[in-house]
This record gives C-alpha cells, sequence and structure tokens, in this order.
C-alpha cells in the first residue's frame, strides 16, 4: 500500500483559513516576548476594555450584548463576554464560559445553549481532522455528509442572525429555535467523540455508525440522521467492494478494506513449496470487518480470488451488472447480500467451467492415477524390463536422465502414448528411505517414534542397503491454475503412495525369479509372496480404487473449486491413512517384513548362483535342444548340491525363522488396529490367511 499523500504545510501554518483560529490566536500571543505587546482577542473587540464587564449595563443591554456573542458562540467564534477555553489531553474539546457579573437569568439561558456550541466545535474539528488524505475514505465520505449538515446548521445560525438585526430575537426565543438542533448535533458529537478518541478508520468507523444508529432507536429523528451518515460514509466502501466482488481488484489505497494482499506470495510456489500457503494467504481477511459483513466475508473473500485466478490466467471475465445487481447500500432489506451471492455463484462457475473445460481437470487427475497409483500396468513392466540394471544401483549412483530417457522410451512403446499428458511425467529419486520421508512431513497428522524409527532402520538419512527400487519416483509437471488442486503438497502424498505400491509390485520381481525346486526355500519363497501379492491387492481394490470412483463422483456434482480442493485432499488423505502411510506402528512391521523378503532374495541368489538369468552368450549361441537339456541336466545337478548343503539350508530356516516371527507380530497389531480402524480387517484377513499356510 502506498503511503498517503502528505497535507499541504500552508494548510497547518494558517490558522485563519480554518475555524481554530480563536485558539491558534492565544497560543500565539501566549508566546509572545515580553517586551512585545501582546497580540489579543480584544483588539477586536467591540467594546471597550476590561473596566466595560457585562454587568455594568442594565439587564436588556445584556441581553442584546449576549444574543450577540451566543450568535459567533455557536459557529464556535469568541465573542466580547463569552470566552472559549480549550480542554488539555482532551482533542477538539473546548469549554465556554460567561462573563460571571452577567445577569443571573441570562447566565442559566445562555449556559443551556453552550452545549451546541461545544458539540459544533468538535464536530467541525472532526470533518477538519479527518479530511487529511491518511484518515481514509471512509472518514473523508463521513466529513464530507457533517460537513453539509454543519451548512445547513450555519445556514440556521444566519437566519437567526437575521432576526437579530430586525429586533425580534431574545435570549429565550434563541433558545426555543435552537431545541431543533440540539439532539441531532449532540448525536453527532458523541459519534465524533468515540471516533477521536478510538482513532477509527475504515470498517471500524462504519461498525460504530452502526452501532450508534441503533443505539438511537428511540428518536427517530436522530436515528435517521445517522443512517444518513451511515449511508453517506459507507458508498467509499461499497465502491471498494465493487471492484472487489465484480473485478477482483483491490482498490484501497489507504488500508481500510477488509481483505489484505500478500504480493510477497507468488503462484510459482504452489509447485515448488510443500508447505506453499497462496491460496491461503494471497488474499486473506483482516481484523477489522464491519458488522454488517461479518456472515458473508468469507463469501466476499473467495469471489475476489476466484476473479484473480481467471485474471491470471488471461482469461478476461467480469460479473454481468444489472440494476438488481449494484450495490446500492447496506440498508436493512439486505439486497447487499443477495448481490454477493450472485457474484460469487458466477465467479465459482466460471472458474470451475475454465479449470474442467479448458484446463481438463478431471483428465490430469486421472492421468495421475494412471501413473502414480499403478493403474496403467504395461507402461511400468516396460520401464522396469529396461531400467533393472539402473535401478539395483545405489541413489548416489543412479543417474536421473538416463532413467528419464527410459521412463519416455516406455511411455512411447506402450498404450500410455495415447495419453495427451503422458508427456508431463518425469522422475526422480529421493534422497531418503520411504519411513523417513514420512517422518520429515510434520502435516500428515501422524507422529512416527523416533525409537521405531531407529529400530526399522531408518535413522540415518540413507541407509547402505537401499537402492534405486525403493527410492525411484515419478513426479508430474503442473501448471496454473492446476496446482491450486495438484499442489506439491498433493503431488508429494501421490509419491508416497507410489513408492509404496512400486517397491511392493516391482521390488520384488527378484523373489518371484529367484522362487526354487528347493522344498524349504519354494515354501518360504510362495508365503513371501503371497503376503506381498495380499497387501498389492488390498492397497489397489481395497482402498485406492474405491475411493478414487468416490472423489470421481464427487467431482462431478462439486461446485466450487474450493470443493473440489477440499474433495481431491480428503482422498489423499484417507488413502494415506489406509495405506498404512499414517499408521507408524503398522507400517514399520509392514516395512520389517518387506526388509526380510529381500534380504532372503538377495542371499538365496549368492547361495544359488545357477538360479541366475542365463548369460548372454549361453542364450544368444545355445539355440539347439540337445545344450537346453545339458543346461537342465546342470541346473538340476546344482539345485541337488544345493538342498544338501548345510549352510543353504540353515540360511533358509533362520529367514523363515524370522519372517514367521515378523508375521506373526503384525497380526495382533492388525487385529487391535481394526476395531479403531474397520477398513484394517480386510487387510487383516489377508496377513491370517498367509499365516494360516505357515
Amino acid at each position: 500500500m502506498d503511503p498517503a499523500p502528505a497535507t499541504p504545510r500552508w494548510n497547518l501554518d494558517r490558522p485563519y483559513l480554518t475555524g481554530r483560529f480563536h485558539q491558534e490566536a492565544k497560543v500565539a500571543a501566549a508566546a509572545q516576548g515580553a517586551g512585545s505587546k501582546p497580540y489579543s482577542l480584544d483588539s477586536f473587540s467591540r467594546g471597550g476594555g476590561a473596566e466595560s464587564v457585562i454587568g455594568s449595563y442594565a439587564v436588556s443591554v445584556q441581553e442584546l450584548l449576549v444574543i450577540d456573542d451566543l450568535l459567533s458562540a455557536l459557529v464556535g467564534i469568541e465573542g466580547r463576554y463569552i470566552s472559549i477555553k480549550r480542554v488539555r489531553g482532551k482533542e477538539g474539546y473546548v469549554v465556554f464560559q460567561i462573563d460571571s457579573s452577567m445577569d443571573l437569568a441570562l447566565q442559566e439561558l445562555t449556559r443551556r445553549i453552550f452545549p451546541l456550541c461545544e458539540d459544533f466545535v468538535l464536530v467541525y474539528h472532526f470533518v477538519e481532522s479527518r479530511s487529511h488524505f491518511k484518515s481514509g475514505l471512509v472518514n473523508h465520505a463521513l466529513a464530507a455528509a457533517l460537513r453539509a449538515f454543519l451548512l445547513d446548521y450555519q445556514a440556521m445560525v444566519a437566519q437567526l442572525e437575521h432576526q437579530f438585526r430586525l429586533g425580534r430575537l431574545s435570549v429565550q426565543g434563541l433558545w426555543f429555535f435552537c431545541q431543533r438542533m440540539m439532539s441531532s448535533l449532540n448525536a453527532l458529537a458523541v459519534l465524533v467523540e468515540k471516533a477521536i478518541s478510538n482513532n477509527t478508520s475504515g470498517s471500524a468507523t462504519l461498525n460504530l455508525l452502526q452501532s450508534q444508529a441503533k443505539a438511537m432507536a428511540g428518536d427517530s429523528a436522530v436515528r435517521s440522521l445517522l443512517e444518513k451518515m451511515t449511508e453517506c460514509a459507507s458508498a467509499a466502501y461499497l465502491r471498494m467492494l465493487e471492484r472487489w466482488v465484480y473485478e477482483g481488484v483491490i482498490d484501497d489505497p489507504y488500508g481500510e478494506f477488509f481483505i489484505a494482499e500478500n504480493k510477497s506470495l507468488q503462484k510459482e510456489s504452489l509447485t515448488q513449496d510443500y508447505d506453499a500457503k497462496y491460496w491461503q494467504q494471497r488474499y486473506s481477511l483482516k481484523d477489522g470487518i464491519p458488522s454488517f459483513l461479518t456472515n458473508v466475508a468469507a463469501t466476499i473473500l473467495t469471489t475476489g480470488k476466484y476473479l484473480n485466478v481467471m485474471r491470471e490466467c488471461e482469461y478476461t471475465v467480469q460479473v454481468p451488472l444489472s440494476e438488481s445487481s449494484k450495490l446500492m447500500g447496506f440498508g436493512s432489506n439486505h439486497q447487499y447480500l443477495e448481490c454477493i451471492k450472485s457474484a460469487y455463484d458466477f465467479a465459482s462457475g466460471e472458474l470451475l467451467t475454465l479449470m474442467k473445460d479448458k484446463y481438463d481437470l478431471i483428465g490430469k487427475l486421472r492421468s495421475l492415477k494412471r501413473y502414480l497409483l499403478l493403474d496403467q500396468g504395461d507402461f511400468l513392466v516396460h520401464f522396469m524390463d529396461i531400467a533393472r540394471e539402473e535401478l539395483t544401483k545405489k541413489p548416489e549412483e543412479i543417474s536421473v536422465e538416463k532413467l528419464q530417457s527410459l521412463v519416455d522410451i516406455a511411455l512411447r512403446s506402450t498404450a500410455a502414448a495415447s495419453d495427451p499428458s503422458h508427456e508431463d511425467l518425469t522422475c526422480c529419486v529421493e534422497r531418503s528411505s520411504l519411513l523417513k520421508k514420512l517422518s520429515t512431513l510434520k502435516d500428515l497428522d501422524c507422529a512416527y517414534p523416533s525409537d521405531k524409527l531407529v529400530a526399522a532402520g531408518v535413522d540415518h538419512p540413507m541407509p547402505l542397503s537401499v537402492t534405486g527400487l525403493e527410492t525411484f519416483c515419478l513426479s508430474y509437471k503442473v501448471q496454473w491454475p492446476l496446482s491450486l488442486v495438484i499442489s506439491r503438497k498433493a503431488l508429494t502424498k501421490y509419491q508416497l503412495i507410489f513408492r509404496l505400491l512400486f517397491h511392493c509390485k516391482h521390488g520384488f520381481r527378484s523373489v518371484k525369479i529367484l522362487g526354487t525346486p528347493v522344498l524349504r526355500s519354494s515354501i518360504l519363497c510362495r508365503s513371501m509372496l503371497k503376503f506381498v501379492n495380499s497387501l498389492l491387492h488390498y492397497l489397489t481394490f481395497e482402498v485406492l480404487e474405491p475411493n478414487w470412483h468416490l472423489m470421481h463422483d464427487r467431482l462431478q456434482t462439486a461446485r466450487s473449486i474450493d470443493e473440489v480442493i477440499q474433495i481431491h485432499d480428503f482422498f489423499l488423505q484417507k488413502c494415506l491413512k489406509e495405506c498404512l502411510l499414517l499408521l507408524p506402528e503398522l507400517l514399520v512391521k509392514i516395512e520389517k517384513l518387506k526388509a526380510v523378503c529381500l534380504q532372503y532374495a538377495t542371499s538365496i541368489q549368492l547361495l544359488i548362483p545357477s538360479i541366475d538369468v542365463a548369460k548372454p552368450e549361453n542364450t544368444s549361441k545355445s539355440r539347439m535342444p540337445r545344450s537346453k537339456i545339458k543346461e537342465t541336466k546342470n541346473r538340476g545337478q546344482q539345485l541337488k548340491l544345493a538342498s544338501e548343503n548345510v549352510v543353504m539350508s540353515e540360511s533358509i530356516l533362520k529367514f523363515e525363522a524370522e519372517f514367521n516371527s515378523e508375521l506373526q507380530s503384525l497380526i495382533p497389531t492388525l487385529s487391535n488396529s481394526s476395531q479403531a480402524e474397520p477398513y484394517l480387517t480386510h487387510l487383516g484377513q489377508c496377513i491370517l490367511g498367509v499365516g494360516v499356510d505357515q
């Protein structure tokens, strides 16, 4: 917000241009040196010196003199026998005093009129002081309305002065004619007194006007006056509100509007920062919300945000205006509420249509499901065939560029090539294991205890045994405005699910390949595969598919982007939880079982080298059936020797005992958790099936 322009210095240095000259003259006189003749208002008096006290005149003359002074006092000017004294510590306050020698009856009548004079000075002070730029548009508008009222008041004083010059006005008559203005000006004085003491501006001034109008419910004339002041003051606020809900523009030069813009937050952060607050904090509500807009403040904020998104997309849109849709005022008929609702409905519908039609929101979500939730099987199978060697390396040895080229080859070679969004798919290699990654995300509504993480071997950023199969991950390029829905945070949640699925589905291919005819090893291999397949079946068909279809159906009936974001976030959070990613105790045990399976596969590969995939020279040259027969015979002999090998048998028994022990410890944990989380019942039944086979 640009600083308000400064008030011209001459407006402060030349008090005779304002209504405060009677006070400034006294200050100037007091500040003069002792050697000079002090400046005094008495030099402008129409009478003599101090010896000409009003009490020395007849009562009839006193009345004429006091009426003359009262007419000046009514517009804030000192007279010969009525003086003005500033009240220290109270801005704008003055006290009128009268010569004590005046007739007591005249004094009483005169003092009855003084409150009107004091109220005028206070209101006029507010008009002058709140007309400065820094006071804001609402105070400017209120000051203008008060100035118009004071013009009527001054016209009344001029008429009274005319009657006085004609000899038709007495003090009693003056008191009578002032009655009409007494209550009105006093109500305005009370209003500006509170405004000055609280230094109100913007919505605070509007709230004060409304509360004062309600407090005057018993006086219809005064209430009507205050409501008129409210209407005048709110006109400037209405213009700000109209520009926001009809154009999405904050036109607020003095910081009065209840919506703030944080220009430091850029839309690009949505795709870069996990904790990006662009959508929540680029435009936000301030504390000072007008009381009559409190219930619709969120709707007003959202309306302008939607219009801003469309403007960022270079999509020109403006809410269609008609006579019925114009914000005429904040009256009791609540017409402004209908206008705001209509503007919201229009902006919400236009943005949702833009996101669905032009930017294909549903198609992008379907594409994310196809790749990151492993709904596109042939693409990953082909990718694993050509990337197996690279993915078995340690993460720091993997070439991401090479993996990306292999991903592109797999995409072009399978049915994924027909997907218009396949070019947005990228890959990356994470620098931490899945459990470690989960422990760093503090907003997932789960807590991974440090002792369990240490026990699971994730106390270091990257265990030595981790390979690309565990750290490989797909990513997705998301453009504005789809990044509102598919933000970095949402994409990270997709990636967590992908890593769990990918490791289960493709990290255990070696277990399938290394399944051997050795009896004990074969049984253990089948048990491990059944465990992994049961887990995959649960994740895919019990969690992801049902929740996806539920989200898809809800998106069809969504009426705003905020509702779309809410539905999508709920889907991801539910999937994370039901995929065990938000249940540390269970996930640590699952990861431990997976680690045992992988260690088994590695050990068998070392102990039975004959099970390895045939060497290239054998597969390329050994084409004759006789060669195959000989190869099979040699393998059978090696398997027979392996089955009789003591080290081999002991190793298998060790893995079998460890696998069964971990599996048995998982079963009661699942059973206990399923009471609080019913969806775990299905997984428990699958795991129990594995246990029964044992």
